[in-house]
C-alpha cells in the first residue's frame, strides 16, 4: 500500500520522504474476544439523526467498562458523492481494497433522509445505572486511524464564506493523506507546487447523550446534550463529561476526524473514519451537582464550552461556564476568577458551520496548582 494509490491523477503522486502511509483497519480487525464492540451496520446506526429517549440501546455496558467502536466517515458515502463509495474513491485513484466494508454496507443499507445532517451516528449505548442528574464521563482511552486518507469538503453554501466559497458552482472535495511521519502522525495535501504537510490531531466531533424531550433531532447542531461539539482538543486521554437527561444515559458517538483547525471554516474538516475505545464512568448526582453544563477535561486543561447559534452568546456561555467550573473546583470567588480568565486563558471557535457556533476555553490546571482544592471532580480512575 503507498501514498501513490490516493492521489489523483495530475498532482504529485511519491508520498514526501520518510512518511509511512497507515493501513486500513477493516471493521472488528484485531478486536480481541470478549471486547465490548460496536460497529456500523443497519440497526446499530442512525445517519444524519441523533437517538431519542424510544431507541433501544444497541449496546448495555456497566459503568467503567471500556467499549471498542468503529466509526465511519460521511465523507465518500453521501448522495452529492453518489451514495456509492467505491465509485467515488475510484475517482481519486483509490484502489477497491482502500476502500472500508462497513462504509459500503452504509451507503447501501442504511436510511438518509433529505434535510438530515451528514454524519454515521452509531449507538445508542446504554450505561446502566445512569439516572437524570448524574454526570456521564466519557473517557477517550484511544483512537486510531482505519485508513490512510480522508477529505475535506465545501458545500452547500455553507462555511465561514457562504457565497464566496467554494469558487464556482457545486462541492469542491479535497483529498488529504495520511501516515506516521518521524515527528508523529503527518497529513498531506498534494498540489501541483508541492505536498502541505500537517499534524494529525484524532477526535469526534460527535459525542453525546440523548436529550429528554423531541424526537430524533437533527445531527447538526450541538446542544447541552452535546452532539456534533467538534472541538480539536477532545483526543485521546481527553474527557467529555455529558448531563444525563434519560435512564441509561443513552451515549452515541460519530463524525470522525484526522484534523481540524478551530473554526472548522470550510464547512469539514480532515474527515476520515477512527476506532475509538471509550470508557463510560458515572458520577452520582450528589458529586455531580456543582456543574451542570458539559465541559471536557484533559490531564493539563479544563474545557468549559459555550454554544449558540449566535457566536457573541455563545463566548458569553463558555465564560460563565469557565467562571461555574473554577469556582466549583478552586477555593476562588467569581470576580477573581473572572480576572484569572481574562489574563491567562484562552478561547477559541470550535466551529461556527453547525447552525449552533461553539466556543470552548483552554484553562491551565497547572496555574492553579498551588490552590489546593479538595473539591476536585471525585471521578476515580477505577471504578
Amino acid at each position: 500500500m503507498t501514498l501513490n494509490s490516493v492521489v489523483p491523477a495530475g498532482l504529485p503522486a511519491d508520498p514526501p520522504a520518510g512518511i509511512r502511509p497507515f493501513e486500513v483497519l477493516q471493521a472488528g480487525q484485531g478486536v480481541p474476544p470478549g471486547t465490548a464492540y460496536l460497529g456500523a451496520q443497519r440497526g446499530s446506526v442512525l445517519w444524519g439523526r441523533l437517538p431519542c429517549p424510544a431507541d433501544r440501546p444497541v449496546l448495555r455496558v456497566e459503568p467503567g467498562r471500556s467499549v471498542v467502536i468503529d466509526t465511519v466517515s460521511h465523507e465518500g458515502i453521501l448522495e452529492d458523492q453518489g451514495r456509492d463509495p467505491l465509485a467515488f474513491m475510484a475517482r481519486y485513484g483509490i484502489a477497491a481494497d482502500l476502500v472500508l466494508r462497513d462504509a459500503i454496507d452504509v451507503a447501501r443499507d442504511v436510511p438518509h433522509r433529505p434535510g438530515d445532517g451528514p454524519h454515521v451516528v452509531l449507538g445508542p449505548i446504554a450505561v446502566t445505572g445512569a439516572r437524570p442528574g448524574d454526570m456521564l464521563a466519557v473517557r477517550i482511552e484511544d483512537l486510531r486511524p482505519r485508513l490512510p486518507y480522508g477529505f475535506v469538503s465545501s458545500r452547500h453554501g455553507r462555511g465561514a464564506l457562504p457565497g464566496e466559497m467554494p469558487e464556482g458552482p457545486g462541492s469542491t472535495f479535497v483529498l488529504c493523506t495520511a501516515g506516521e511521519g518521524p515527528d508523529g502522525p503527518v497529513g498531506c495535501i498534494a498540489t501541483p507546487a508541492g505536498v502541505i504537510r500537517f499534524p494529525l490531531g484524532y477526535f469526534l466531533g460527535v459525542i453525546g447523550v440523548v436529550p429528554a424531550d423531541g424526537g430524533r433531532a437533527s445531527s447538526v447542531p450541538p446542544g447541552r446534550h452535546g452532539g456534533n461539539l467538534d472541538i480539536s482538543l477532545l483526543t485521546a486521554g481527553s474527557t467529555l463529561f455529558l448531563p444525563v437527561q434519560v435512564p441509561d444515559a443513552l451515549v452515541y458517538v460519530g463524525d470522525p476526524h484526522y484534523a481540524q483547525g478551530d473554526g472548522e471554516v470550510a464547512l469539514t474538516a480532515f474527515e476520515a473514519p477512527l476506532r475509538a475505545t471509550l470508557r463510560f464512568d458515572l458520577i452520582p448526582r450528589a458529586a455531580a451537582e456543582h456543574m451542570r453544563a458539559l465541559y471536557g477535561e484533559t490531564d493539563d486543561l479544563l474545557i468549559p464550552v459555550g454554544l449558540d447559534e449566535d457566536l457573541d452568546r455563545a463566548m458569553a456561555a463558555c465564560v460563565r461556564n469557565g467562571l461555574d467550573l473554577l469556582t466549583s473546583r478552586y477555593p476562588l470567588d467569581r470576580a477573581t476568577a473572572y480576572a484569572y480568565l481574562s489574563a491567562a486563558a484562552d478561547f477559541a471557535v470550535s466551529q461556527v458551520v453547525d447552525q449552533v457556533k461553539g466556543v470552548h476555553g483552554r484553562i491551565r490546571k497547572s496555574d492553579l496548582a498551588a490552590l489546593l482544592s479538595p473539591e476536585f471532580l471525585p471521578v476515580p480512575e477505577e471504578m
